[in-house]
């Protein structure tokens, strides 16, 4: 072989280890090729939690709506705040989640 196709063929081989280290580089790196969003179904999630996000707001605000409505004993909340050493509007809301009931309340303040 002379000079000439003795380079060729190093060429070839060293073309084929370059192809073998690249292939096995992205093994190494597990690298992933980057993916296009659909724009449209990126639309469609963010409206998805848009809608949810509005939904628990009208269903607190309806939670809310009816623990006011519930009626309360003013000594009840004093009891609750000068005995537990609580703040009044921590006494009032778990009276009004126990729909005024001072035992069960207190029973479930004291768990």
């Amino acid at each position: 072989m002379d000079g000439a196709d003795r380079a060729e063929v190093d060429g070839i081989v060293d073309s084929k280890d370059l192809q073998q280290q690249s292939k096995a580089f992205d093994k190494l790196t597990d690298r992933v090729e980057d993916r296009q969003l659909n724009s449209t179904r990126v639309q469609e999630a963010m409206a998805s939690i848009a809608a949810s996000k509005e939904g628990d707001l009208n269903a607190m605000r309806l939670r809310e709506k009816e623990l006011a409505a519930v009626k309360i004993n003013a000594a009840d909340v004093d009891i609750i705040v000068n005995e537990l050493e609580l703040d009044k509007k921590v006494a009032e809301r778990t009276l009004r989640e126990h729909k005024g009931d001072a035992v069960a309340a207190i029973r479930y303040l004291l768990r």
